[in-house]
């Protein structure tokens, strides 16, 4: 056998989880461009606002931030959205000018009359259509016209309704766990190049050995003396081996109960222009293993060989096989694997 099979389980291990790497590299690039283009840092870790500071100074530097307020007093008018209040217009001095707060109803208790210091988050805004009518009412209520309150008050406002802290604190959860999972993936699938032996098709076969030891015998079997090989299925003396893009598998042929194929038509509306059939292998220690999109000739060929190899193995799927299988199995594989795993650090 020519040396295109050295270390061959070992290096599809590693291309395997190589092809993963791609998806959890660019969604981390994409979270990066989004921190970086979108005012995520602002929202997560607002600034302080001084106190004399202006709110169009402020606005221009950072659209949230948190500020400390004195004296506080009620406009007598709220902000109302699909019926309900969102929140209540104060009315305050801040950066030398008189400026509108607009603060949510639990901070100010459904509008106090008056606050006398308060500390909130929140976001500065410039004043539409909602703002202009709240000036306007202002402004028929001093007997004001609508340029002289205009001109006595900043055409930007702070809201504090506008952070949005419950959906604020949703995202940041969703960004940051999100981020932590695709480097954790990240950080597996390098591990797993790095050591294929740590990858889940080798570390299964713990309930039935050492894997290290294990996949060197399949291994060597499979360089040494293969006994029947289809594109992406082998079979050695003691191991049934696949390689496919959709995953690695090595089993004793000795553990193997169980094996059947089922067919998959694929269609395109109306028209049928393919079949394949994926073979289902059962074994010992509740391990399952699903080889798919295989031709019929290749998968007859390797229920048959594992058969002959295993006269205990049950071939073709039915009720009764089923039950069969059923009562043959024990505890719950990961309890299995768990005690395995115990007896082996002993």
């Amino acid at each position: 056998m020519t040396d295109h099979y050295e270390h061959y389980i070992s290096r599809n291990i590693r291309i395997f989880y190589f092809r993963r790497l791609l998806a959890p590299v660019l969604y981390l690039l994409m979270l990066g461009f989004v921190w970086l283009v979108f005012p995520m840092s602002d929202m997560l870790y607002p600034d302080g606002l001084p106190a004399f500071q202006t709110f169009a100074q402020a606005y221009e530097n950072n659209h949230y931030a948190t500020a400390d307020f004195t004296d506080l007093n009620f406009t007598g008018y709220t902000s109302e959205q699909y019926g309900r209040t969102m929140g209540y217009y104060y009315y305050t001095e801040h950066g030398g000018e008189c400026v509108i707060v607009l603060l949510s109803p639990h901070t100010c208790e459904e509008g106090l009359p008056s606050i006398k210091s308060l500390t909130v988050t929140g976001r500065l805004l410039p004043g539409k259509s909602s703002y202009e009518t709240l000036l306007s009412s202002l402004s028929e209520d001093l007997e004001w016209t609508s340029k002289g309150i205009t001109r006595q008050l900043p055409g930007y406002y702070f809201s504090e309704p506008d952070y949005h802290r419950t959906a604020t604190r949703i995202l940041f959860i969703f960004y940051f766990g999100s981020m932590l999972y695709a480097a954790l993936y990240l950080l597996t699938c390098l591990v797993y190049i790095r050591f294929p032996v740590k990858a889940p098709p080798c570390q299964n076969l713990v309930v039935f050995g050492r894997p290290r030891r294990l996949l060197e015998q399949a291994e060597e079997e499979l360089l040494t003396l293969p006994q029947l090989a289809t594109e992406d299925m082998f079979i050695t003396e003691h191991f049934f081996i696949m390689t496919s893009p959709n995953g690695t598998a090595i089993l004793p042929i000795q553990e193997i109960l169980w094996i059947y194929k089922h067919s998959t038509l694929h269609k395109f509306l109306w028209y049928h222009f393919s079949i394949s059939y994926t073979m289902h292998i059962t074994a010992n220690k509740h391990l399952y293993v699903n080889c798919p999109k295989n031709t019929k000739s290749d998968i007859d060929g390797i229920m048959d060989y594992l058969a002959e190899a295993n006269h205990n193995i049950l071939v073709g799927f039915s009720e009764e096989n089923r039950l069969k299988i059923q009562a043959v199995q024990g505890k719950p594989f990961h309890i299995e694997k768990f005690i395995a795993l115990l007896h082996h650090r002993v």
